[in-house]
């Protein structure tokens, strides 16, 4: 049993450290459907006003 706890004592850090890392990517991506969602909006936006002003 104790040659059992270091190896116990691994996995757990190890999973706490890419537990953290999942989150950190999670918000990464977040972050970029944002950006993404704001940069379609402008362009959409900037379309419509070509349009607009071709038609006068």
């Amino acid at each position: 049993m104790k040659t059992f706890r270091p190896f116990l004592f691994g996995l757990l850090v190890l999973l706490t450290f890419s537990l953290s890392s999942c989150d950190l990517i999670g918000d990464i991506f977040k972050a970029g459907a944002w950006t993404a969602l704001i940069g379609v909006f402008i362009v959409v936006v900037l379309i419509a006003f070509l349009v607009r002003k071709m038609r006068r």
